[in-house]
């Protein structure tokens, strides 16, 4: 099989590479291509467009190769793989920076850092810049700096019918705005540019960790302390066990528990003040928090999110945490049966509220939380807790029902997630304004195996 003008890696099924090629990150995903296009650059990833639009092949569209639903692998149609496309160049002086397509926020984070500089990433090192860009991109940077789509300043894109176009404020302005929230279903993003801000290179970061016993006492905290936290600190808080990392002591190993999870975006002596009273809150387990690299944070729990292993997650977002939801979340964190599920806390606010609800196409800027519900088992596991796990995922969903914002974040949607779903990413004035710039750059839907927005 050959595509004309393409001058990367064809790979099909008789390939000795084709079983590592087709793996994402969500080992529960199992799919076989028919031919993964592993693109050197832009001018391939146009002819591996054209060729699948000409042969009518299923597109699907592998960056990090990081969400959960696994939408970057297809059956029996074409992966347009940019994972070869990994390049960051920094402008120092202009604060900018410019990112190819294939690229992961540890490529990203590693170079930036070099200048003393940051933009808002995710928290997990491998995971691909281009998915969680495109559906908003949230972080530890998101209440200082807005998310990732709020410091994107253009996009180089190959369209539905093989065309190359920059989007931009000035190009391309409805693309722009529906490619900061939209996912992928615009086209294939090949680079972004990116504002920079000075961060670090040493930040005040790390958790802090609770016995699972002072859940409900630790989240009523949280709730005030979070509120009044100046937009420089980032927090996540995480429920399951202790994971075990050389940093904690290994009696902690698998100990029910609940962290909070810091990172300052200023000086490190600002940062130990705003922390203060998180740190003396009740009896810790242990406290990490310290003035650490900030490369160094942002893949300090990599190792506990492999590849490979299996993934199901469910999520919302959260208006507040009354008491009456803090229950729930207490009731439900610690039910699961595998040891490496979770459930993790983002807290908005700062920067992110601050940008006009229709700015961008990212439609959750009013939440104060978003939690994400994370199954997690070994491969050699599902006998065991791939049911199991599921299922306390959606029960835990459903107990959030009644206290939640009515809205959720588009990356963190799982394949058994429907159009209703996505629809409530977005809200109806967003989505109908999507679905239009749907219709004018992909009118045949051929990027469709994402969250998708059906053109109209």
């Amino acid at each position: 099989m050959e595509i004309d003008g393409f001058r990367g890696q064809l790979i099909t099924a008789d390939h000795a590479d084709y079983d590592t090629a087709r793996a994402v990150w969500n080992g529960a995903v199992d799919r076989r291509p028919r031919l993964i296009a592993r693109c050197s650059g832009t001018a391939d990833v146009a002819a591996a467009v054209r060729f699948a639009r000409d042969d009518d092949l299923e597109i699907a569209v592998r960056g990090g190769g990081h969400n959960v639903a696994g939408t970057a692998v297809c059956d029996d149609g074409i992966v347009i793989d940019l994972s070869a496309m990994r390049a960051v160049w920094v402008d120092p002086a202009g604060r900018t920076a410019r990112v190819q397509g294939g690229a992961l926020w540890g490529d990203v984070d590693h170079e930036t850092q070099a200048h003393g500089l940051a933009t808002t990433g995710g928290i997990v090192g491998h995971t691909g810049v281009a998915g969680l860009t495109l559906g908003g991109g949230i972080g530890f940077l998101m209440r200082k700096h807005g998310l990732t789509v709020d410091n994107l300043l253009a996009a180089e894109v190959v369209t539905a019918e093989g065309s190359i176009v920059r989007a931009s404020a000035d190009e391309h302005p409805d693309l722009f705005w529906a490619l900061r929230g939209g996912g992928g279903n615009f086209g294939v993003v090949t680079s972004f540019r990116f504002a920079l801000h000075p961060l670090g290179p040493t930040v005040m970061a790390g958790p802090v960790f609770w016995a699972a016993d002072d859940t409900t006492d630790v989240l009523r905290f949280y709730r005030d302390f979070a509120a009044e936290a100046p937009d420089e600190l980032g927090t996540v808080v995480r429920l399951g066990t202790v994971p075990p990392l050389p940093v904690i002591p290994e009696d902690l190993h698998w100990r029910p528990a609940i962290a909070v999870a810091c990172c300052y975006a200023g000086a490190v002596e600002d940062g130990e003040r705003a922390v203060r009273a998180l740190r003396r809150f009740g009896t810790p387990l242990v406290d990490l928090l310290a003035p650490s690299p900030y490369v160094a944070f942002q893949g300090g729990i990599d190792d506990t999110v492999l590849h490979g292993w299996h993934y199901y997650w469910k999520s919302t977002n959260l208006a507040g945490l009354s008491d009456e939801t803090i229950a729930v979340i207490a009731d439900h964190a610690y039910a699961a049966g595998s040891p490496r599920s979770c459930a993790v806390m983002f807290h908005f606010g700062g920067a992110v509220a601050r940008v006009p609800h229709d700015a961008t196409a990212y439609a959750g800027r009013d939440v104060a939380h978003n939690i994400v519900i994370e199954g997690v088992w070994l491969p050699d596991e599902s006998a065991e807790h791939a049911a199991a796990e599921t299922a306390w995922a959606r029960r835990f969903l459903q107990a959030l029902q009644p206290h939640g914002a009515g809205s959720v974040y588009v990356n963190f949607l799982d394949s058994d997630d429907d159009t209703s779903r996505v629809r409530e990413a977005y809200g109806d004035h967003i989505y109908q304004r999507l679905a239009e710039v749907k219709a004018k750059y992909d009118p045949d839907n051929a990027f469709h195996h994402n969250k998708n927005i059906r053109p109209e």
